[in-house]
């Protein structure tokens, strides 16, 4: 169950009007070197637009697997998408969406985080990247990243250690769950289980149990597309 790596580089940002007529956002983060607190909330320098959909006890922080970087530069042909292009909090090598699991605690840093759910990706990462397609992308390949909580507040830095604590849901990956959700391609035995899985968040949680009972009526579109906004 071992599972240590090394915390390539922290971002944060500010809430920032970047797209003419449309919401504000905090998705233009920037690397930091320095040692920033965490608490319930997230780094003390961070902020979140909206939220409503972002931010929150269950989704202080956002982790993306650097892995992912080189296959997205290969298949859209854009070298230019490097660790933090997405918006994300956290970059590190060698810990991907098949390999972590809902509910996974982390010391990270002097922290200890806690895998909540996965990203839900929506139409604003088609427009930072430019890549219309980018959200519809990010959900068809499972490369979505995933959330934390925050169950002990601490300092953390580029090049701290992040690893593995406890895994008390070994069967329920990451890339599992995730796919569920936004598929919503789940059983009913599925759905009533993921309900009642109390590392997962509320938002998850409540989504899942209408899906056990057949309810399936989410607006996918307006997320991915900004069809709504």
């Amino acid at each position: 169950m071992t599972q240590t790596t090394k915390i390539d580089a922290l971002y944060i940002g500010s809430v920032q009007a970047l797209w003419p007529g449309r919401p504000q956002s905090a998705i233009n983060k920037t690397e930091t070197l320095a040692r920033l607190t965490l608490s319930h909330t997230g780094f003390e320098r961070d902020r979140q637009a909206d939220l409503s959909v972002h931010g929150g006890a269950d989704k202080a922080l956002h982790h993306y697997a650097g892995d992912h970087y080189p296959h997205w530069q290969s298949e859209l042909s854009r070298p230019d998408l490097v660790p933090g292009s997405f918006g994300e909090n956290i970059s590190t090598h060698g810990l991907v969406e098949t390999e972590v699991f809902i509910g996974d605690v982390f010391r990270l840093g002097e922290a200890l985080v806690q895998i909540s759910q996965g990203r839900q990706p929506c139409w604003k990462l088609n427009a930072h990247t430019g890549e219309e397609r980018m959200a519809y992308n990010f959900q068809k390949t499972g490369r979505t990243g995933w959330y934390y909580r925050v169950l002990e507040n601490g300092e953390v830095q580029a090049g701290d250690e992040i690893h593995l604590v406890e895994r008390p849901c070994p069967d329920w990956s990451v890339a599992m769950v995730t796919a569920a959700r936004l598929t919503r391609k789940v059983t009913a035995e599925d759905a009533t289980a993921l309900a009642h899985l109390d590392q997962l968040s509320d938002d998850w949680r409540a989504a899942f149990a209408k899906m056990s009972t057949g309810k399936l009526d989410e607006d996918t579109s307006a997320r991915l597309e900004g069809s709504a906004t």
